[in-house]
């Protein structure tokens, strides 16, 4: 249905390169990302940081919208997403995505709430993709 891309380049290699990552809409735009901006919290973003921003913004609007389907029509939502980075062997694994939801929803009960927040969790596309296949198809350049 649609297709959003966003691009990443690295210049350098291991913790000495320094990556600039940008998005289709602009939004972000060459911003900094690398070793430091992932292990050691200097300025910039990371995987991880995007990933979270990603399933709490793709789970908020799906169960927003899940909630207008069953005929409430006023509220808001705030989630936040705690995505885990695990050592793993030699290298990192992805473990969890952990969302965090303050809602004010008038006239619903505790128990529909409920109901139709884990449905949202469970089939927004972020919530898919993180358990998702996943395929590469790659180019390389010869020197």
């Amino acid at each position: 249905m649609s297709v959003r891309s966003a691009s990443a380049r690295y210049e350098g290699l291991g913790k000495s390169g320094k990556g600039h990552v940008s998005t289709q809409s602009g939004v972000l735009s060459d911003n900094a990302y690398g070793f430091n901006t992932r292990f050691e919290n200097e300025p910039g973003t990371n995987p991880e940081e995007l990933i979270a921003a990603a399933h709490a913004s793709c789970f908020t609007m799906a169960l927003s919208f899940a909630l207008a389907e069953a005929g409430h029509s006023d509220g808001t939502l705030d989630t936040k997403a705690k995505v885990t980075l695990d050592k793993d062997g030699d290298g990192f694994t992805i473990t969890k995505s952990a969302l965090e939801l303050t809602a004010d929803v008038p006239g619903i009960s505790a128990d529909e709430f409920a109901k139709i927040a884990e449905e949202a969790k469970a089939n927004c596309p972020v919530s898919k993709l993180l358990n998702a296949e996943i395929t590469l198809t790659h180019t390389l350049k010869t020197a």
